[in-house]
C-alpha cells in the first residue's frame, strides 16, 4: 500500500477508531462519487461473483438519510474503483 492509501478511512470503521485506516493483509477499493466518496471498501476474501455484484452500502448520509444505502460498482478495467450509481431505501 502506498503512503495515500494509508491515511485512508475505511467504510464501516467505528469513529471512535484511533486507526480507522487500512490494515496489511487486507485488500481495499476505492469509492468514488456519491456520499461515500474516497472511503476505502475492503473487500478481502470476497469471490469474483461479490466482486462483480454491486455493493450497496448502508449510510446515514446519503439522499434517503437513516436506513438508506449508497449504491457502488467495480469499475470495470481499473478494479481498484467503485463508482456510485446511486442511492435507494
Amino acid at each position: 500500500m502506498d503512503d495515500r492509501m494509508l491515511r485512508r478511512r475505511v467504510y464501516g470503521a467505528d469513529h471512535e477508531d484511533p486507526d480507522p485506516g487500512p490494515r496489511p493483509g487486507h485488500t481495499y477499493g476505492e469509492l468514488v462519487g456519491g456520499p461515500l466518496d474516497g472511503l476505502l471498501l475492503d473487500v478481502t476474501g470476497w469471490s469474483a461473483p461479490q466482486l462483480a455484484e454491486e455493493a450497496r452500502l448502508p449510510t446515514e448520509i446519503g439522499r434517503y438519510g437513516a436506513g438508506g444505502r449508497a449504491h457502488y460498482r467495480r469499475r470495470a478495467g481499473d478494479p481498484g474503483h467503485w463508482d456510485w450509481t446511486g442511492d435507494s431505501r
